[in-house]
């Protein structure tokens, strides 16, 4: 018998009206907002991200959909922590549809928010009835996406011909049948959870359980129990035993997504798992065995969390046993105009609309451009594309509206950094301090911005740790309050 769990994924049949999370520093914005989509919506309100995601790990099943606002605390008038919050939001559910509801509406933080994944970029003030429509419609393209996006024309539901995608397709098709770990590498958006259902589908046992498990969605002094389960009063809430995924999974594949947020403590239990498949629920001393296929996803550089000494370095090595890339869309050629025709299609027919169509300039730069967002921003650049111009030919200024702007390279450092320290000390009035924060808000800021907000990519071309870039962030918070005293 065939059955899924899916922290991110599992839905709720009782709940009658959709979840909507609704994030705003303004009490009277989210009060207002909850009054007026309240008789439509289950609603949810954070007033910040840290309590969005504080929130969202305590629901049941996430939430269908989410008004986030960009300028949240503690930079208000700053978009980043926004920014940080889409893409946290979409690796706890990477099926939820998010719409920015902002006050800052600059052009380029409308496209940054497209391209982390926010499917629509709406002005403060606005109507109650259009805000109705975009949930609506959101909400609808949700679920025409779970009824059946994938192509049945489409070798394991991965869509694409170019060496990359056929190299990845040869490479699952080998690892499909055996028993071994796989572990799947790629940047945000480009479509690990398909490959890890293809090697289900492939594995020879496709009616055996498949266990999706999203390490990220899970409060960290949760995840144990979760993982492998507990026995009755082994903790506060524990009103009775229950299994883990590893018993759920049975003779299946468990899929540990965002394995890279996995705790430390909690790194060694898993790597007992994978030498001898023996786990002990929370609260109990009797061993358990396992017989599930371990398969995980990463968007970090796991070499990187390694060497800095957030991962372990035997886990990784018995997760790598056979590793997967999935390319960055930017490498992947003629194939963005196969997912061009692939999801215009489909969102056209959903909507019951003619679909739209690009003119000669606009196809070439629909080619030349590196969706920075992979193909999760193709999807909802088309799908806006869809609503705004059916049936129309869209031109070259038109979809490079769509597109996100690229950041600017840094400048250049001086030549005699050493003669201008010296002259800028016998100036006096110097602090260190203030010169070291500066530096590093700047590069953090740098980092932001090239990562799109997101915090895992920013540590990584940082150098440092993800628990470590935020420590430096509140630092440098700290640090402006105190010079601001």
């Amino acid at each position: 018998m065939r059955y899924t769990y899916l922290i991110g994924h599992f839905q709720d049949n009782s709940v009658t009206l959709p979840a909507l999370l609704i994030v705003d520093d303004d009490p009277l914005i989210r009060d207002s907002l909850r009054l007026i989509l309240a008789d439509e919506f289950d609603i949810h309100l954070a007033e910040d991200r840290p309590q969005a995601i504080r929130l969202l790990r305590d629901m049941g099943s996430p939430p269908q959909l989410a008004l986030v606002d960009l300028g949240l605390p503690p930079t208000p008038h700053r978009p980043e922590e926004g920014f940080r919050l889409i893409t946290e939001l979409l690796a706890h559910a990477p099926n939820i549809k998010v719409i920015t509801l902002s006050g800052q509406n600059e052009e380029s933080n409308a496209r940054h928010a497209r391209t982390l994944g926010a499917i629509e970029f709406v002005a403060k003030p606005c109507g109650p009835e259009t805000l109705r429509a975009l949930l609506r419609d959101a909400l609808r393209i949700q679920q025409s996406e779970q009824s059946g996006l994938t192509d049945s024309q489409s070798l394991f539901g991965i869509i694409g011909n170019s060496q990359p995608i056929q190299a990845m397709r040869s490479q699952i098709e080998l690892y499909a049948q055996t028993p071994y770990p796989v572990l799947i590498e790629g940047e945000s958006g480009s479509g690990k959870e398909l490959v890890a259902a293809a090697l289900q589908r492939l594995s020879g046992k496709p009616d055996s359980s498949y266990v999706v498990l999203n390490c990220a969605a899970i409060s960290p002094n949760l995840l144990e129990s979760t993982l492998f389960g507990h026995a009755k009063g082994s903790f506060t809430g524990a009103t009775s035993a229950q299994p883990g995924f590893f018993e759920r999974a049975e003779n299946g594949t468990l899929f540990l997504d965002e394995i890279g947020e996995m705790p430390p403590e909690l790194q060694a239990k898993l790597l007992r798992v994978l030498e001898n498949g023996e786990y002990q629920r929370v609260g109990e001393a009797v061993t358990r065995k396992s017989n599930a296929r371990i398969v995980a996803a990463t968007n970090r550089d796991l070499k990187l969390a390694v060497r800095s000494g957030t991962f372990r370095n035997d886990l990784y090595h018995r997760l790598s046993i056979f590793t997967i890339q999935v390319p960055p869309l930017r490498t992947l050629g003629e194939d963005k105009m196969l997912l061009l025709e692939h999801f215009s299609s489909f969102y056209a027919m959903q909507a019951q609309r003619p679909p739209f169509r690009l003119d000669p300039a606009a196809q070439q730069a629909w080619r030349g451009y590196a969706f920075p967002g992979n193909t999760r921003e193709l999807r909802n650049i088309v799908i806006r594309l869809t609503t705004k111009y059916p049936g129309i030919e869209v031109k070259l200024h038109q979809l490079e509206a769509e597109f996100d702007p690229q950041p600017e390279s840094a400048g250049s450092a001086p030549s005699d950094q050493s003669a201008e320290a010296r002259q800028v000390l016998l100036q006096g009035g110097f602090d260190l301090d203030d010169l070291l924060m500066g530096y590093t808000a700047r590069y953090i800021d740098a980092a932001m911005e090239l990562a799109h907000g997101n915090v895992s990519e920013a540590a990584k071309l940082l150098g440092i740790a993800r628990t470590t870039l935020y420590s430096r962030m509140e630092a440098v918070q700290k640090h402006k309050a105190q010079k601001s005293q």
